[in-house]
């Protein structure tokens, strides 16, 4: 009988676990919230994982107790390498796995984007971030602690953005844009002015502000300037983080895969990967931007079964049965 393994990628908004088996079969896929460390502490991460394996193991007919030889879990918010070891070692006394490997979730989409292992990797979801390898082994990354850290970016830093230049608009001290009259609406409300008072008073979560940055993406491809300025500022905050790695990495004179990954680049919409790959390209000629086209959660997978030992033909059955699916159960037919 085949082995279990575990595949994780958990970003600042969701997290995604996939339990699937060494002949690379899909047999569950599970979301759950976000892995937030740093507010909710490690212990509620870890244990919140746990649960999503074995909400994963019921939802494929699997006893709570099925062994596990390998669970990759590369997770949001789990910066540095005493984090990563504190994870786990959690997880280890939890029995997720036999075997537990722990990353920052920077990497999954470098897994799953690059499967031979080296380039730089960005994620641009609710948050930002992003990782480089050596094709060597040395790695480099950012502190990535927020606005102390310089950080700008993703879903959230486009949606509040968004909702400041409408506020700005309105009262005379920024351009006109159509993101007044778009914006409202998610929260049911009749202007941008109530979204940000209901924010500033704590009835919308400063987080519930993410749903705002498909909004700004659509403004921006129907030729909202102000919408573009935004999605295009995103865009310079990504070619300074590749350039900034690859010059750290001293990769500039060498071709790198560079992967985008992350909701607000894998969304469909046009503007922002065009943008980086013509900044890249004047800025950065050897690189080698691509958009992931599978779920960063196929990086985890992929780790989970190199670290398995298993063969390249199952990596390649389960990244296939990842890119045509989404979380829930898994029928009979995909098993087989």
């Amino acid at each position: 009988m085949a082995d279990l393994v575990v595949g994780v990628d958990g970003g600042n908004s969701k997290t995604d676990l996939v339990l699937a088996d060494t002949d690379g079969r899909l047999l569950a896929w599970v979301r759950g919230d976000g892995t937030r460390p740093h507010r909710e502490g490690m212990t509620a991460t870890t244990e919140h994982l746990a649960h999503l394996g074995r909400r994963a193991r019921a939802m494929a007919g699997l006893p709570a107790d099925a062994r596990v030889a390998v669970g990759a879990f590369f997770l949001a918010n789990v910066d540095r390498r005493a984090e990563e070891r504190q994870a786990a070692q959690l997880l280890s006394r939890l029995g997720v796995a036999e075997r537990t490997v722990v990353r920052n979730d920077t990497l999954a989409v470098l897994r799953a984007g690059a499967p031979e292992g080296w380039g730089v990797a960005v994620v641009s979801g609710a948050g930002i971030n992003a990782a480089g390898v050596h094709p060597r082994g040395r790695s480099a990354r950012f502190l990535s602690l927020g606005d102390i850290t310089g950080d700008w970016g993703g879903g959230l830093a486009v949606a509040r953005a968004g909702l400041g230049a409408a506020v700005r608009a309105g009262d005379g001290r920024g351009p006109a844009t159509t993101l007044r009259r778009a914006l409202p609406g998610h929260f049911s409300l009749r202007s941008v002015e109530a979204v940000a008072l209901a924010v500033s008073e704590g009835e919308i979560p400063v987080v519930a502000l993410h749903g705002l940055a498909p909004l700004v993406f659509a403004a921006a491809a129907d030729g909202d300037e102000v919408a573009r300025g935004i999605v295009l500022r995103l865009g310079d905050e990504i070619v300074a983080m590749v350039t900034a790695l690859l010059r750290r990495l001293r990769l500039l004179r060498t071709p790198t895969p560079v992967v985008l990954g992350g909701g607000t680049l894998q969304n469909g919409h046009l503007l922002l990967p065009e943008h980086i790959r013509t900044r890249l390209a004047t800025e950065t000629p050897q690189a080698r931007p691509r958009v992931l086209d599978v779920p960063p959660v196929a990086g985890a997978a992929a780790e989970a079964l190199l670290t398995a030992g298993v063969r390249a033909t199952a990596r390649s059955r389960l990244r296939e049965a990842l890119s045509g699916t989404g979380p829930g159960p898994v029928t009979a037919e995909r098993r087989s």
